[in-house]
C-alpha cells in the first residue's frame, strides 16, 4: 500500500534545475531518508511535497489524493505533520499548553463538531497521554523556553503527532543536537510511527542516524535520483560512496 506518491517531480529557479523528474513513494509505518550533498536538490524536493512550493512539473498523491502545489495548511488538514530543522513552538507558553494549543487546532478535522467545553477537556487528556509518549511528562508544567534543545525536539515532535497525520515530514530533525539525543529522537519517531502507522520522510546528515533508523534510503544528487533502496545497498553502491559517503562509508 502507497501512502505517498511522489511521481516525477521537477523544479526550476531561472536556468537552475534544482530538480528533476524524481519519483519515489512512502509506505504507511515506512521511515525514509532522503539524503545527499549539499545543493542535490533535497530541500526543494521537501518543499514541494509540503506546498512550500509548486511544482514546474510532476505530481504528489497522498493516498488517493493529488495535493500537488496545494497551500502547507490544505496538505496538514489532509494528514500531513511537520517539524522543521529550527524548532517552531511558544516559548512563553507551558510544554502541556504548548502541545494542547496544537490539539485545539486540529480538533474540528480529528473530533468533528467543534464544541468549546468537550474539545478542552479531551485536548488535555490527549496532551498529557502525548507528552508520556515522548517522554516529556514530568516536564508538562515547564516552560518551552527554558527546556534543553533536545527535549525541545521531542515537544516539536508531540506537537507534529497532535494532528494524527499519517504522513510525518521531518527536515533534518536532529541538526544541532549532541550525537548521543540525535539517535535517540530518531528511535523514538521511528517507534511511535511504527505503532500508528505513520509513514516518515526525513533529511538528515548524521549517516549513523541514517543507517540506524531508515527502512530505505533515496540519494538525490544534483536535483536527480541516484539511487534507492535498503541501508546495506545504499552503503554498498560504489556511485553513492563517490558523490556523497565517501569514507563514511
Amino acid at each position: 500500500m502507497t501512502l505517498l506518491a511522489v511521481e516525477r517531480l521537477g523544479k526550476a529557479f531561472g536556468g537552475v534545475h534544482a530538480v528533476g523528474d524524481v519519483s519515489f513513494a512512502v509506505a504507511p509505518g515506512e521511515m525514509l531518508a532522503l539524503i545527499g550533498p549539499n545543493g542535490a536538490g533535497k530541500s526543494t524536493c521537501f518543499n514541494m511535497i509540503g506546498g512550500q512550493l509548486r511544482p514546474d512539473s510532476g505530481r504528489v498523491r497522498l493516498g488517493d489524493a493529488d495535493i500537488t502545489g496545494l497551500a502547507p495548511r490544505a496538505i496538514c488538514r489532509r494528514g500531513v505533520g511537520r517539524t522543521f530543522q529550527i524548532t517552531a513552538t511558544f516559548t512563553s507558553m507551558t510544554v502541556r499548553e504548548n502541545v494542547q494549543i496544537a490539539l485545539l487546532a486540529a480538533a474540528r478535522r480529528t473530533w468533528g463538531v467543534w464544541r468549546p467545553a468537550r474539545d478542552q477537556r479531551r485536548a488535555e487528556a490527549e496532551a498529557e497521554a502525548l507528552l508520556e509518549r515522548v517522554g516529556l511528562a514530568p516536564q508538562a508544567e515547564r516552560g518551552a523556553g527554558v527546556l534543553a534543545y533536545g527535549d525541545l525536539k521531542r515537544l516539536e515532535l508531540a506537537i507534529a503527532l497532535a494532528s494524527q497525520p499519517r504522513l510525518l515530514l521531518m527536515d533534518e530533525p536532529t541538526a544541532g543536537m549532541a550525537s548521543g539525543e540525535r539517535t535517540a529522537l530518531m528511535t523514538l519517531t521511528r517507534q511511535l510511527a511504527t505503532a500508528d502507522g505513520v509513514g516518515v520522510l526525513f533529511t538528515e546528515h548524521d549517516m549513523d542516524v541514517v543507517f540506524g533508523v531508515a527502512d530505505r534510503i533515496i540519494v538525490l544528487n544534483r536535483g536527480e535520483l541516484i539511487a534507492e533502496g535498503p541501508p546495506a545497498a545504499i552503503r554498498a553502491d560504489p556511485i553513492v560512496r563517490a558523490v556523497y559517503l565517501g569514507g563514511a562509508a
